[in-house]
């Protein structure tokens, strides 16, 4: 199979510039501060165990913005928010990833901005101004009430009555990010001038935020009652089927225009955040791609997030995953996110290590989100510092992204050498054990797995490519895979369990090349028989049949 070369192969590192670095001593990360870490991911020296080796840096909203969302509401698509820093600082930060070798991409939020957005200033001043219908604006229901029964993200109705003119205008997330209508060519000419303003900068990936949303049913239908919710125990957004609020066919063409602007630029790529129906996983996935133009854009693979942690699950998931996709399809694969609990926490430690194994011996496009490297956890957030909208909004169901979202644990100095100061969110209680620095000194460390695995799938052939051959182990603890390119062929063997695990292979003799748990590497091995310790991984170069 022949993928995209724009990102094949690569490592994206997801940076939350509130939380990676402060560079003014104001309690929150900054784009100064990105670039003085810059070194940290990647120092520019090939070959050199030094750094991570990142290829390409995403970074979330940067943007001016009332910040009720944390920069998903934004109020200006071309400009930096002074939190964060300048356009001059951007514009530097580009230049000196460059300079290492790091590619940047952006994160792109076309489906809604912030009601103190210009656009919906003048969309809220008259019913007759021209940009009235740049948003989704609709009389109340026959006897009053919203115009129908759609649901916010963060909770309630997704429509807010507008005292002066006596309309409703559609919220899929906060009320204060209102929904901007892509019907209208308008819009969409906006958006894609925004896209170019960044990419004529030198970025050259976007990530498209809360695809899902863009598209909704033009007759405004009612959305069916779900009967699978469960009240009291389950998010209230899940009441009801979202069919009609949500992924309307006319997406596809809007995302096919979003794409064509990318392939203005030489290696640009587009990634697209869209979570599919679960009830058949893998047929949906891969029904995405029909979507989009696959030489330049591909949809995120949550299954790393959203599967339990089981050789099983995996095995069929991947296994159905990979056989389905077409040539030039590029699957991306992810074990986190800032909206999701931190890998650590939802697997344990230990299992995390095996987890990144998998992420980056997986064909396409592996990316890490800030900390994880680190064996960063979840955070516990006392009541008077919550911060995230949707933990006040939806209170005690642990929907709040709040703990995935600490600062990064640089240190053992003081607020983990994050900040001189008091911090946004709080830093976590282990932070002087945990820490790049003191993991920097540790070869056992988890930051010295990923930077022997991510070494490793920068400079090996049968991880740069796209082949994925699935293999028949008989061990219901271990999944196991072969990665075959440029004459060599490599044997990931992963232990998900607590128990050493012994599984039989013909496929020879083979060098252990990078092991997950261990940081023995180099040594000849027998693979009729193989002996993984527990939450083990190996990463085996077959060198003989």
């Amino acid at each position: 199979m022949t993928n995209s070369p724009a990102l094949l192969g690569k490592v994206v590192y997801q940076i939350y510039p509130r939380s990676f670095y402060d560079g003014n001593g104001d309690g929150v990360g900054d784009l100064p501060g990105i670039i003085e870490k810059l070194d940290y991911l990647n120092n520019g020296r090939p070959g050199s165990l030094d750094s991570l080796g990142i290829n390409m840096i995403w970074l979330s909203p940067f943007y001016p913005s009332p910040m009720a969302d944390f920069g998903y509401d934004i109020s200006d698509y071309c400009d930096v928010d002074p939190l964060f820093g300048t356009l001059a600082d951007f514009k530097r930060l580009v230049s000196e990833a460059q300079r290492r070798g790091i590619q940047l991409m952006i994160d792109f939020v076309p489906s809604h901005t912030s009601d103190q957005h210009p656009w919906f200033v003048a969309s809220r001043s008259s019913r007759s101004d021209a940009k009235r219908d740049w948003y989704i604006w609709r009389d109340g229901a026959v006897g009053g009430g919203p115009p129908n029964n759609w649901l916010s993200v963060f909770g309630g109705s997704a429509w807010q009555r507008d005292e002066a003119s006596g309309q409703y205008y559609m919220h899929s997330f906060l009320a204060q990010q209102p929904d901007l209508n892509w019907d209208n060519p308008e819009v969409r000419a906006a958006m894609k001038s925004a896209m170019r303003f960044w990419l004529d900068l030198g970025v050259t990936g976007i990530r498209v935020d809360a695809v899902d949303w863009m598209a909704k049913d033009r007759a405004f239908r009612d959305n069916p009652v779900n009967r699978r919710y469960r009240p009291g125990a389950d998010d209230p957004y899940h009441a009801f089927d979202r069919i009609y609020s949500q992924n309307a066919p006319q997406l596809t063409s809007y995302l096919r225009e979003m794409a064509a602007v990318v392939k203005e630029y030489p290696g640009g790529f587009m990634v697209t955040e869209t979570y599919p129906d679960r009830r058949n996983i893998v047929a949906e996935y891969l029904k995405l791609y029909d979507q989009y133009l696959t030489e330049v854009s591909a949809p995120f693979n949550f299954e790393g997030i959203m599967l339990p942690w089981s050789a099983p699950d995996f095995k069929a998931f991947v296994d159905q995953f990979q056989a389905g996709l077409q040539p030039g399809h590029l699957p991306i694969y992810v074990l986190g996110n800032h909206d999701n609990s931190r890998v650590a926490s939802r697997i344990g430690r230990q299992a995390a290590r095996t987890a990144a194994m998998m992420l980056l011996t997986l064909p396409g496009v592996a990316f890490v989100y800030y900390g994880d490297e680190l064996g960063m956890e979840d955070v516990a957030i006392p009541p008077d510092r919550i911060q995230d909208p949707f933990e006040r909004r939806v209170p005690g169901l642990g929907l709040g992204r709040d703990p995935n979202r600490t600062p990064m644990q640089w240190s053992a100095a003081p607020q983990a050498g994050f900040t001189g100061r008091e911090p946004w969110l709080p830093v976590a209680p282990n932070y002087a054990q945990l820490n790049a620095a003191a993991e920097a000194a540790d070869p056992a460390s988890v930051l010295w797995e990923y930077r022997r695995l991510i070494h490793l799938r920068n400079t090996s052939p049968a991880l740069q490519g796209s082949e994925y051959e699935p293999l028949e182990l008989g061990h219901p603890a271990v999944f196991g895979y072969v990665r075959e390119h440029g004459g060599q062929r490599l044997v990931v063997l992963l232990n998900f369990s607590d128990q050493a695990a012994t599984v039989h292979t013909e496929l020879g003799r083979g060098l252990l090349l990078c092991a997950a748990q261990s940081i023995q590497d180099h040594e000849p091995i027998g693979l009729s028989e193989v002996v993984l310790p527990p939450h083990e991984g190996y990463v085996i170069a077959i060198t003989s049949s």
